[in-house]
């Protein structure tokens, strides 16, 4: 839904559902800011089912409405100079009934007029019976902390310690995080073996299978990087220009994603200020692997077609613009729509716990109080947790994964620390905490996030910098970096190590034909981890720059504050595609149950509900070919709805393998 599409609303007395506002009576909405900066002149609101049915009656959703046809709402929008009202999430025919069922049809925008504070216009708003809630579109921050440091020239081309890693990926050796044998000297001595994501010995199960999405939320990424291009989700429903719908969702042109940002399908990343931070998120969960160039990644593949876990492209950052709550919940719920089943979000407020000294007012303390406080991205959240995946599918909800942040504060930031999420602390190359990680409530486990301070002692003369080795290396766009790569560090960091992880997992249960609900398999990627309060002992050493003390100040952690604050321990691939191999892990995959409208047609792929199903031949028989009949192409099969009613199927494979289904076939009713 493009601004261009966005239509005035003009005060109408059409439908005297209330009387105009008494400020009196007014109900006082205290503000859910929370210290953060918002956009000036706009407010969600969520209207009642009823009011938000009366509301796209009258045309708002499409773009020929010059009224909201409620009255009280456009005396209030009068009164405060409203000009613009908008629903917030595009209507996307495929998956109306849900949209509906779960409310966020009824989230609007209002755009009006500057003269008001934020919240001013919600305790106007709120105090009208037509509406449910609101909410203002705070901004939001990047979980970084310091700029890409480039790959030099010449590091490129001494990359060459060999390592166990099964691929050709000639930057393989500087990445730690991938594999830690303890000896890298770049290091300085402070390295442990296996502190890395485990990840070797997983290769050995899965190395990624391309039916699994990860939707990367972050700044645009580089999609045509060389070690990236073959990973990068395709929408093949869109096949048109920058500015065509041609699958009907409510997003032009959005072949690899959508640019919340702009409000465009044309991923962005070349912009001045860009940091080049989601590229290199991307590169870590599936840069290509075993393709002779570059880096290494989790879930990347191995240099096969189609091997690897592909990437979603879910721009809501660009350049030094702040995002707002708007671009990223529509980038939610856009995720849960279009196929993702991981969201990756190296973002969030302020903890609860941050210093207000070096970070402003504090975010929110408790899960109650982002509840309360962003009711919007709560909904919002839900919905991808809930609705992405399917129930005959690898996974039925979404897992959703979030930085803890980088205050060093003693809780992690929402939302992800909100107890349906997983929220990743950032580790050394020792299991330690890094310098800077938040930590304590909220946090769910920890992750190699890189730690330039501690290895500050180690000088690298052909960059010029200090402990570069110790971050994470991985893809950045050419404008970034002459190579290609470079180093980040920082919660953003670990986060992207958990959502690969995360991803390789359900590629291999995609491989045994096994079947999570998301709560059950986000548990188990909780216990999947390498215990590391050992280590939390004493002090760590580090030097820091300290800019009006002098450039190098030698300080130190103590360790005992983040013993069993590091959330149950450093991630592990190894261990959890383990456990998915557990004869009591999930359940075995089932071809679907089928819903068609008269008239309509279902392709359904059937080796993907059997194992060992790309191998194997199949047969179908339909009890009924009067509700429904079917043509066959290898285990590919189109369902076609002839007219209403039930009818028993039956599908059998070369194997042996015989799964019973059904077909409901009902006429065609619009949305719902």
């Amino acid at each position: 839904m493009r601004y261009n599409k966005i239509v005035s609303i003009f005060a109408c007395a059409v439908l005297a559902l209330a009387s105009c506002v008494n400020e009196s009576e007014a109900l006082r909405v205290e503000s859910p800011s929370q210290g953060e900066a918002y956009a000036a002149g706009e407010l969600f609101v969520k209207f009642t089912p009823e009011v938000a049915a009366l509301v796209e009656a009258s045309g708002v959703v499409r773009s020929d409405a010059t009224r909201s046809g409620v009255t009280s709402v456009d005396e209030l929008l009068n009164l405060i100079g409203g000009f613009e009202l908008s629903r917030v999430f595009p209507v996307d025919p495929r998956h109306e009934e849900r949209t509906v069922r779960d409310g966020l049809n009824c989230w609007y925008l209002v755009r009006y007029s500057n003269d008001y504070t934020a919240e001013d216009v919600a305790r106007r708003f709120s105090a009208l019976g037509e509406v449910q809630n609101t909410d203002i579109n705070r901004t939001i921050k990047r979980a970084n902390t310091r700029k890409a440091t480039p790959l030099s020239e010449e590091s490129v081309q001494s990359a060459t310690r060999a390592l166990q890693g099964k691929f050709n990926d000639p930057l393989y050796s500087l990445q730690w995080n991938i594999e830690n044998d303890g000896e890298m000297a770049e290091l300085g001595g402070k390295a442990k073996a296996g502190a890395d994501v485990q990840v070797v010995e997983a290769w050995e199960r899965s190395k990624g299978d391309e039916s699994i999405i990860v939707a990367v939320l972050d700044e645009g990424i580089y999609w045509e990087h060389p070690d990236l291009r073959a990973n990068i989700w395709v929408n093949k429903d869109e096949d048109g220009g920058w500015f065509d719908d041609k699958d009907g969702n409510g997003y032009e042109g959005d072949k690899h994603g959508y640019n919340f940002v702009y409000d465009t399908g044309k991923i962005t990343w070349d912009n001045y200020y860009d940091s080049g931070h989601g590229t290199h998120v991307a590169g870590t969960i599936a840069a290509v692997n075993n393709n002779g160039e570059g880096v290494s990644s989790i879930a990347g593949g191995d240099g096969s077609k189609d091997s690897g876990v592909k990437i979603m492209v879910c721009q809501i950052f660009s350049g030094n613009i702040s995002t707002g709550l708007y671009n990223v919940v529509r980038a939610m719920k856009y995720a849960a729509d279009n196929g993702a089943v991981v969201l990756q979000c190296s973002w969030g407020y302020t903890s609860g716990s941050a210093n207000p000294y070096d970070w402003g007012e504090a975010g929110f303390a408790t899960e109650e109080e982002w509840i309360a406080g962003s009711p919007i991205e709560k909904e919002a959240l839900d919905y991808f947790i809930h609705n992405a995946g399917s129930p005959n599918g690898v996974i039925d909800g979404g897992i959703a994964v979030f930085a803890a942040g980088n205050e060093n504060a003693p809780s992690a930031g929402f939302p992800g620390a909100a107890d349906y999420c997983i929220s990743v602390a950032a580790t050394s190359a020792d299991f330690t905490p890094a310098t800077y990680t938040n930590y304590g409530p909220g946090t769910t486990l920890s992750a190699p996030g890189g730690d330039q301070d501690y290895h500050f002692d180690y000088f690298n003369p052909e960059s010029g910098k200090y402990g570069e080795r110790g971050c994470i290396l991985s893809t950045l766009p050419y404008h970034v970096s002459k190579t290609g790569y470079g180093f980040f560090e920082g919660t953003s960091m670990a986060c992207p190590h958990v959502s690969g992880v995360v991803a390789l997992g359900l590629s291999y249960a995609t491989k045994l034909r096994k079947h999570f609900t998301a709560e059950e398999y986000r548990k188990m990627v909780i216990e999947a981890v390498e215990p590391i309060d050992k280590y939390m002992t004493g002090y760590k050493l580090y030097n820091r720059y300290v800019a009006d003390i002098g450039a190098l100040q030698p300080m130190q952690m103590a360790l005992a504050p983040y013993r069993g604050a590091m959330g149950s321990g450093q991630i592990s691939a190894k261990k959890l595609l383990a456990a998915i191999d557990g004869k009591d892990a999930g359940t075995q995959m089932h071809f679907p149950n089928l819903s068609i409208k008269v008239g309509d047609s279902i392709e359904v792929d059937a080796s993907r509900y059997f194992v060992g199903g790309e191998g194997l031949t199949y047969t179908i028989t339909i009890e009924d070919n009067l509700v429904a009949t079917f043509q066959q192409e290898g285990a590919k099969f189109t369902f076609y709805g002839k007219k209403s009613g039930v009818t028993k199927g039956s599908i059998s494979a070369s194997n042996g393998q015989v799964h019973n289904f059904t077909i409901t076939v009902r006429k065609s009713s619009g949305w719902l």
